[in-house]
Parts: C-alpha cells; sequence; structure tokens
C-alpha cells in the first residue's frame, strides 16, 4: 500500500492538505532538487536507524545525546526549507538558490553542537562570541522552519514566550507578572547551548524514540498493513446498519498503530470510508465527522499516541508500560462509544444494513470481542516469554540465533498462508464486495507479527521505547524485502529477482515517507523547547499557578457540594489547551500546555484536598490538545474530510465537535476518579471499571444523540445523564452524607508508616512556608517502602523525606534530592498536621444499583413506544 499522498487519489485539494501538513509540498521538477529531497530523507532515516542500533558500540563511534539531537535537528530544518515553500506564491517545481543558502546556514546552526561540542562544553557558562551569533542564527531559523512545516501560530507563540523573557521587566506589564528580564547572552547561552532550551526532553525524545516509530508506521504503511486492516474491518462490519460508518472507527483504531497523525489517519482511512458513508445514506458532513471523530481516536490509541507516550514517560517519570496501562482503559471506551454513537446515528436516519442484529447484541458481541483480543494479545506476549525463557534456559548463548530462526520458520509460513489466496485489491470498488473476513485476515497475518514483536519487546521484555522499536523497524525491513519474493516463488511465479528490486524500492520509499512525516514534528520539538526554556528561565509556571489559581477564587463556593475552584480551574486549562491547539501539533502542544499548568493542577488539587495524580493531569492536557483537530474554525482533520466528503468544512468541524463530546467529558471524569486510568488498580478491578465505565459512557451517547431505543424525550436524556453520572463517580453522592476519609494526629505518623502494607502510601496533610513566603496548607500522597522496617526508615526509602518530632509535633526534617517528596513540592519544616484514613462507611458501588434501575425505567417506557417490527429485530 502506498502512502497517505498516494491515497488522496487525484484530488489536488486533498494532496495539498495532505503535503501542507505533513510532508512538503514542493515537487521539484529539476533532477538536483528532485534527487535531494529523495536523498536527505534517507540520509536521515538511515542515520536514526545507525544511531539506534549496537553498532556505534561495536566500532567504538559513538556520540552522545546532545550531538544526536543537534544532528536530528539540523536534517530537520534543512529538510524544512527544502520540503516546504516558504509562501503560497514561492515555486513548488524548483528549490530556489536562496533556499539552499538559507538551509544549509539553519543545518549548520542547528548541528553547531555536534561539531563544535568540545569547545562549547569547554566554554560552559562563558559563551563567545560565535556561540551567541550562531544560536541567536539556529533560534531565528528554527522558527521560520517552523513556521514553513506547520504555520505562523507556533512560531508566533514562541515568540510570545521569547519577548517576555526580553522585556518581562517592563513597566507596563502587572506586577504580579514582571521578571528581572535577561540578556540576550544569557537568553541565547539558556535556549541553545544547553539541554534546557531546544536540545531539551522534547527534541531528546523526537531523536531517540518519536522518528523509529514515526519509520515504523510508515513502513508498514508501506508494506500494505493499512489497507489490510482497513479491509478486515470493512469486512466485518460492512454488512451492519451504518457499516461503514463502523468500519471507519475500527479501521482508525488500527491506523493509530501506526500513524501518529490525525490528518494522516483521515487521508488514509477517509479516502475509502467517506464515499462508502455517503453511499449508505450518511449526508457529507456527518459522512466527514465520522471520519474526523475516529482518526481524532487514533491518536489517543497506543504504543503511540502520537509521540504523547514517550514525552510522557520522561516528564512524569513513569515507565511507558505504565502510561499505555494509564491510557488504555479511556481509548477503549473512546471508541466503542463513537461506534455506539454512529449507530444511533443510522437508526436516527432510518439506515438498514443486510445484517438485522440487534443493537444490544452487536454492542455485547464488540465488547466481547474486545475483551477476547486483549486476553489473546496477551496471553501470547505471555506464552512468547516463558518460550524465550524456556529456549534461553535449554540452549544458553545459542539461543538467539534459535529465536531468530524460529521468528524466521513463523514468518515463512505466515507468508506461504498469505500466497494461498490473491492480494488485496486495493481500489474503492473493491470495498463494496469484499471476500469473507477470514480470506482477508490470512493474507497479511505477518503484518502483525512486527506489531506483537514490537508489544512483546516493550511488554514482556521491557526494553527501551527506541531499543524496541529499531528492532521492530529492522523486521519490517525484512517483511518488504522479501514478502513479494516469497510469494512469488510459493505460488511458482516468475520475477522472483526483479520482485528483491521492487522491495529495495519500496524499503527506500517508505524510509522517505518517515523521514518527511516527521520534518515538522522534529522542529515542532524544537521550537518547543524554546518554549520550555522561557518557562525554566524566567520562572512564569508560578506565576500562571497564581493566575490561574485568582481567576477561580471568586467562583469556589458558588455551588454547594461542588469544587468549582477546581472545576474552573481544569475548564481553563481545557481552553488553553484547545486555543493552543488550533495552531500548534498535538505534540508541541502537549508540551507548552503540561509545562505551564500540570503543577498548578496538581497543587491547586492537594490545597482543596484532592490528590491527582501527575499522570491524569498530562493526560488531561493531551486530550483537549487532540480535541483541537476537531474544533473549528482552524481544525486540519475537518478540512481534510471536507476535501473527501465535498462537505463544508466548518459544518463538518462541528459535527465532529459534536460526536467528540465524549472523549472532551474523559478528561474530567479521570481526574476525579482516577480508577478509569488503572491508576493502584488490580486486575480484576480493571476489569469490573472498565465494564461500568464503557456502559456509562453508553448512556452519556445516548442522552447527547436524544436516543436510546427510540427517540428521547427531554427528561429520558436527563435521566440517562444522572444515571452516567452515578456510574462514573458513585462515590459523589456518598461524599455528601459518609466522608471519605477521617483524620488521625500527626504523632500517628510513625506507627501507621510501620503498619502499612507493602507499595501503600500515606495521605498526609502538611503546612508551611514556600520559597515565595506563601503559606500552603494541601495535602499528599507519600509512598512507603517494603514491609519489615519501622516507619521512619520506610519514609526515608518510599518517599524520600525525613520527620523530627518537637514536643508531639512533626516537621519536615530532610528530603532526598530528586525524591518523590520533593517532587511533590513540600520543603523543609513543613508541619504534618494530620494524616487522613480512609472512612468506615458502605461501599460506593451500592450507588450502581439505583443508576442502573433509572436505566432499566428509560428502557421500560421508551419499550412501549418501540415499534414492533423493531423490536423484534
Amino acid at each position: 500500500m502506498t502512502d497517505a499522498r498516494t491515497n488522496a487519489g487525484s484530488d489536488p485539494a486533498l494532496e495539498d492538505i495532505v503535503a501542507d501538513a505533513d510532508t512538503g509540498g514542493r515537487q521539484p521538477k529539476d533532477t538536483f532538487g528532485r534527487r535531494a529531497l529523495w536523498v536527505l530523507p534517507l540520509c536521515w532515516a538511515l542515520y536514526q536507524l545507525w544511531i539506534a542500533s549496537p553498532l556505534p558500540f561495536v566500532v567504538g563511534f559513538v556520540w552522545n545525546d546532545t550531538q544526536t539531537r543537534a544532528i536530528h535537528l539540523g536534517f530537520a530544518v534543512l529538510l524544512a526549507f527544502l520540503a516546504f515553500p516558504g509562501h503560497k506564491s514561492a515555486p513548488r517545481d524548483r528549490i530556489p538558490a536562496l533556499t539552499w543558502v538559507v538551509a544549509l546556514i539553519a543545518a549548520a546552526a542547528a548541528s553547531y553542537l555536534w561539531w563544535d561540542y568540545r569547545g562549547v562544553a569547554n566554554r560552559t557558562g562563558a559563551p563567545n562570541m560565535t556561540d551567541i551569533v550562531i544560536a541567536g542564527i539556529g533560534l531565528v531559523l528554527l522558527m521560520e522552519a517552523a513556521r514553513r512545516s506547520l504555520g505562523i501560530p507556533l512560531m508566533a507563540v514562541a515568540l510570545f514566550f521569547l519577548s517576555y523573557v526580553f522585556f518581562g521587566s517592563w513597566s507596563g506589564l502587572p506586577e504580579v507578572v514582571q521578571w528581572k528580564g535577561a540578556s540576550f547572552e544569557k537568553a541565547m547561552s539558556h535556549m541553545w547551548l544547553t539541554t534546557e532550551g531546544v536540545f531539551g526532553v522534547a527534541l531528546g525524545v523526537s531523536s531517540g524514540f518519536v522518528f523509529l516509530f514515526v519509520l515504523f508506521g510508515a513502513l508498514l504503511n508501506q508494506a500494505g498493513a493499512g489497507n489490510y486492516f482497513l479491509q478486515l474491518a470493512f469486512a466485518a462490519l460492512g454488512h451492519l446498519r451504518g457499516g461503514p460508518a463502523k468500519a471507519a472507527v475500527i479501521a482508525s483504531a488500527a491506523t493509530g498503530l501506526i500513524s501518529g497523525s490525525s490528518i494522516a489517519n483521515v487521508v488514509t482511512t477517509g479516502t475509502f470510508t467517506i464515499p462508502l458513508m455517503k453511499k449508505v445514506g450518511f449526508p457529507a458532513t456527518k459522512a466527514g465527522a465520522v471520519e474526523v471523530s475516529s482518526s481524532i481516536n487514533g491518536v489517543l490509541t497506543p504504543p503511540v499516541m502520537g509521540a504523547v507516550a514517550f514525552l510522557m514517560t520522561e516528564y512524569v517519570g513513569i515507565s511507558y508500560v505504565e502510561v499505555v496501562k494509564t491510557a488504555i482503559v479511556p481509548a477503549a471506551i473512546s471508541y466503542v462509544a463513537l461506534v455506539y454513537i454512529v449507530h444511533l446515528e443510522a437508526l436516527k436516519s432510518g439506515m438498514k444494513g443486510s445484517s438485522r442484529m440487534h443493537p444490544v447484541k452487536f454492542m455485547l458481541g464488540a465488547i466481547f470481542i474486545i475483551a477476547i483480543s486483549i486476553v489473546i494479545a496477551g496471553g501470547l506476549l505471555f506464552l512468547t516469554g516463558v518460550v524465550v525463557d524456556t529456549i534461553y534456559g535449554v540452549f544458553g548463548g545459542a539461543a538467539m540465533s534459535v529465536l531468530l530462526a524460529l521468528m524466521f520458520v513463523a514468518y515463512l509460513a505466515a507468508v506461504r498462508f498469505a500466497a494461498k489466496g490473491p492480494d488485496l485489491d486495493t481500489s474503492l470498488d473493491s470495498m463494496q464486495n469484499l471476500p469473507p473476513v477470514r480470506e482477508i485476515f490470512k493474507t497479511g497475518i505477518h503484518y502483525i507479527m512486527p506489531i506483537l514483536l514490537l508489544m512483546y519487546l516493550l511488554m514482556i521484555e521491557r526494553k527501551s521505547p527506541g531499543l524496541s522499536a529499531f528492532w521492530s523497524t529492522i523486521a519490517m525491513l525484512f517483511i518488504l524485502l522479501t514478502q513479494n519474493p516469497l510469494k512469488a516463488f510459493f505460488r511458482g511465479q516468475g520475477g522472483v529477482v526483479q520482485r528483491f528490486a521492487d522491495g529495495i524500492s519500496d524499503i527506500a520509499e517508505g524510509m522517505i515517507a518517515g523521514a518527511r512525516n516527521m520534518i515538522g514534528l522534529a522542529a515542532a520539538m524544537g521550537v518547543a523547547g524554546i518554549i520550555v526554556g522561557a518557562v525554566t528561565l524566567t520562572g512564569i509556571g508560578q506565576v500562571m499557578a497564581e493566575f490561574v489559581e485568582f481567576l477561580a477564587l471568586g467562583l469556589d463556593g458558588l455551588v454547594p457540594f461542588m469544587n468549582i475552584k477546581l472545576l474552573a480551574m481544569l475548564f481553563f486549562v481545557a481552553v488553553i489547551s484547545i486555543v493552543l491547539g488550533m495552531g500548534l501539533p498535538t505534540t508541541a502542544n502537549y508540551i507548552v500546555v503540561s509545562s505551564l499548568m500540570a503543577g498548578v493542577v496538581v497543587e491547586l488539587g492537594a490545597q482543596e484536598g484532592l490528590i491527582v495524580p501527575l499522570v491524569a493531569v498530562h493526560m488531561f492536557v493531551f486530550y483537549f490538545g487532540i480535541m483541537a483537530d476537531v474544533t473549528p474554525p482552524v481544525g486540519l482533520a475537518s478540512f481534510a474530510a471536507a476535501a473527501i466528503s465535498k462537505g463544508d468544512p466548518l459544518k463538518t468541524g462541528f459535527q465532529a465537535f459534536f460526536y467528540s463530546i465524549r472523549t472532551a467529558l474523559l478528561p474530567f471524569l479521570f481526574i476525579f476518579n482516577t480508577d478509569l486510568l488503572l491508576i493502584d488498580v488490580g486486575p480484576v478491578q480493571a476489569v469490573f471499571v472498565f465494564i461500568v465505565a464503557l456502559i456509562a459512557m453508553l448512556l452519556f451517547a445516548a442522552a447527547t444523540m436524544s436516543y436510546f431505543i427510540v427517540p428521547s424525550r427531554f427528561y429520558e436524556s436527563i435521566a440517562l445523564l444522572v444515571a452516567a453520572f452515578v456510574l462514573f463517580q458513585p462515590g459523589y453522592i456518598l461524599n455528601q452524607f459518609a466522608p471519605e476519609f477521617e483524620t488521625r494526629p500527626g504523632s500517628e505518623l510513625f506507627s501507621m508508616a510501620q503498619a502499612a502494607p507493602d507499595n501503600a502510601s500515606l495521605r498526609v496533610r502538611l503546612m508551611g512556608e514556600n520559597l515565595n513566603g506563601e503559606v500552603v496548607d494541601a495535602r499528599y500522597l507519600l509512598p512507603v517502602g517494603d514491609a519489615g522496617e519501622d516507619g521512619a526508615a520506610r519514609l526515608l526509602n518510599g518517599a524520600g523525606i525525613e520527620f523530627r518530632d518537637e514536643d508531639g509535633k512533626i516537621f519536615v526534617d530532610n528530603l532526598s534530592f530528586g525524591g518523590p517528596a520533593e517532587q511533590l513540592g513540600i520543603d523543609w519544616d513543613w508541619e504534618l498536621v494530620e494524616l487522613d484514613v480512609p472512612a468506615d462507611r458502605p461501599p460506593k458501588e451500592i450507588f450502581y444499583l439505583p443508576a442502573l434501575l433509572l436505566v432499566l425505567a428509560v428502557f421500560l417506557l421508551q419499550r412501549r413506544r418501540q415499534p414492533k417490527e423493531e423490536a423484534l429485530a
């Protein structure tokens, strides 16, 4: 299967949208320019594979992280100037000489920390004039590269923060946001010559992890996996009521495995799904909106999550597996709910399908299939781990050779199985007359193998994301090289040598596509580093915290029994994410807003008695950043879908936003109910949480669509909303009558810490002054170490904190540098006022019963109004 641009067909408008958003709109006709845009991306991809491989360590030619980031950014800015025209009237069929000059200067400045690393390192803290000049040129040209590849908004945001760096002392600014300002030398040194700015965490993740995952997805797509997953979804769901729309949802989930771009998802699947949705009765606007809503959910789907999964591991300080675990339930709930929304839309429009499967049976079947798929995948990974351990135990040093031989045999068997049938037809017409699911499934089993390899390395072996993606990419290169020659051999056809040559060509095209897809993302990571650098240099994060708290303060206590202050703050963060996301890529938006606001949410939540895990806040920001791809008037995914459907882009965007309300609801829910993120939740409870949350989300979808069994009356929709809220938050009502916690005096700290079970946390209330002289009164969760030690030792080992007892009062005596307690913002000499322990009260789950009875009442009311023929369907 070809890349997204080829899938776009011959529609110039659609091709322009894809090129401008992802790969660059310049297509030189001269030989030199054409070869440059073929060779340079290929060299970038080869370089990324080289630094990810063990080979540099074998040959003793290793660059440090800062140098590899510099080369990575050098390639990105060079290609940004060459591949993206500077303005609308700039030539697209050639690369002007001046552009070449500027591009080479930009690449030289971006890679400065590579070619003069030792000199810069020796001058740390005392940069010379050359350092400062190159830093200034590099910063300007980096922002121009981002403008070309991503548009004006990201550059504008970076300029805003840079202005604050230089002019933050201006007397015209409100006193609360003023700071002393920075000299040009200090700012350039901080932004360009250290790892606090451009060459910081974000660019490190881009060069170390993200490029390889994007490359893996591009190669998988080049091999034909995108079309394979699409046809599987259509064969399984196309015969149902509104089947093409349901297939679009599932296909976008599969495409999310190999793409981190919602726009690429729209084009890859929408080229097929949108025309077929229109054919079965969906209006152009709704057909485009379904595809847009499905495609943004593709970015939510692990393992890639638009590169945010890897950034979270760095910013939150948890493992990649933990990030995937927190993301899986909200993503699955959102997808199943969207399938249900599509089904309700089909019912409201009176659509028919060749299958008359009852909607309840369909949803139960869908949930069952999802559960079985997860169990099978988990079982396969577990069994693979057992087999690998056994082989290592039996064969010792020869185990790797045995494993490679077994993988090769399994691959040969899968390709031989695929060769028994014809290759998949990639035309639009073929979607209307597909073979059975089993016939399609056997044609692409070998595509699933590298995905399982990736999951095995990440989940079972716990390898780093970069190393896991590297070996999975190597497996994809082997598949691209050999799948067609092997099929020809098994079918007894000739031309095997030519098919090997075609495989090499496919490899090159896939690597080039992956590299060109990374241009804008790498530039965005670099510019996001400017913003993060401004935050760390100026301390504006604390200013934002005070500003948000000031805005929310007036609303506190406005509504009884509700934490309006915290809700208002969350709403403010959501609005910032959406507004910035209208012009920033999802990943850059996540970096900016999480750097500014994540700590604010945690801090304000602690002051309000709500302990919000940092990963929950980061997921909140991520979800609302994605919503910006839908939100009018910018939503580029909506414009891409409208180009295919020939519908109105704004109407498509508004309709997609309406379909995506459930996605906007989830972040608020998992802030107040972290069970949805599977935080401190066991396997059995996780299944229960998923089922209950899924039922609640389906009820919410039915209420917002005003359709359950038949069109709902307003009071029925309200009843469904109430039931959904109670299922999502069963403890809310109980908290009004029976407090969740009861207090204990601080003097019981050490005895409670000693008696706590393994991997437990103590909920404590601390008071004291921060560095700004402000009084802090907040609650924190302090993890304790393994059992078997006294309370003081467990607190030190678990939370990195020591306390002292002064006349019965407990004070913070010492903090381990970088420990959990210090990261929570706790300071020396704060007093431990009290401890919170779970209160003895009825289980919150008892409120599920009245909620379900309310749903049953609505069901019975609507059942009376349901036509007999529908009731029998």
